[in-house]
């Protein structure tokens, strides 16, 4: 009260006290609201009438979001490089305005539409054509990159799928030494050596890896029909039966697969 938080109403005769926000608090000067008129978030008909703008009057997409309406929510919940995810990109209004705002973003989309009408949108964004958003004082610059996800690497128990050991090795040696993998298409278990480390992908074609379905496994009677290789070594398997102790006397490091493969 003494701080003139507490509003009982524009006669002090509420019922019930309501909790005051001072505009100069707030964001970016916006204080929360729980509902956003046509004027403070636009409408569809903007939304749409922004579309059409970009794409020479073509009705691009049915059912866009108008660019000040998600510029209103990443106003209040992010600040300027922190990273946006849609993973439903529709007519891509969320990358835009996260572009035009200066956040990083990631969008998704499993329509052909990413291709046709979210990329060019984009591209629009980043050459600074009909900046629709003045109020995010955007121009023009930046980038992104535009990529086609492939089939699932791991089925719904985690497993490799089988028919992608040439793609699993190559993304392992990639993370593992940085550079691309050229060679072997995978359906070997030693996938080479670099830096004085060999490295080993126990799937894929290699005889007495699989115990069941998929299930690589690392024994000591595998270990001893690999490839030979003197020196320290990296190994990939879904399963280990040797313990740490014999780890460390063969020199091996052990990763599991699927929990161990990344982008180190």
């Amino acid at each position: 009260m003494a701080d003139n938080r507490i509003w009982w109403g524009k006669d002090g005769s509420a019922e019930f006290p309501s909790e005051k926000k001072f505009l100069s608090e707030a964001k970016d000067g916006v204080v929360n609201k729980t509902w956003w008129p046509y004027d403070f978030a636009g409408s569809t008909r903007q939304a749409s009438a922004e579309l059409k703008a970009l794409f020479d009057g073509r009705k691009a997409f049915d059912t866009p979001k108008p660019e000040r309406l998600i510029y209103r929510a990443l106003q209040i919940s992010t600040g300027e490089g922190d990273l946006v995810l849609d993973s439903f990109l529709g007519s891509g209004t969320t990358a835009a305005v996260a572009h035009k705002m200066r956040r990083r973003w990631i969008g998704i989309e499993a329509g052909d539409h990413a291709r046709t009408l979210c990329k060019p949108r984009l591209e629009k964004v980043v050459d600074g054509a009909r900046r629709h958003l003045e109020t995010a004082g955007w121009k023009n610059g930046g980038g992104f990159r535009f990529f086609r996800l492939g089939h699932s690497v791991f089925d719904e128990g985690g497993h490799v799928r089988e028919g992608v050991s040439s793609h699993l090795a190559a993304h392992i040696w990639h993370a593992e030494t940085g550079v691309a993998r050229s060679g072997g298409a995978g359906e070997q278990a030693f996938l080479g050596e670099h830096a004085g480390i060999g490295y080993y992908l126990l799937f894929g074609g290699i005889p007495e890896t699989t115990v069941g379905p998929g299930k690589g496994l690392l024994t000591r009677r595998l270990l001893r029909s690999l490839p030979k290789f003197n020196g320290p070594k990296v190994i990939y398997s879904e399963a280990c039966t040797l313990s740490a102790e014999q780890l460390r006397e063969a020199d091996i490091t052990f990763r599991q697969i699927p929990y161990e493969i990344g982008a180190r």
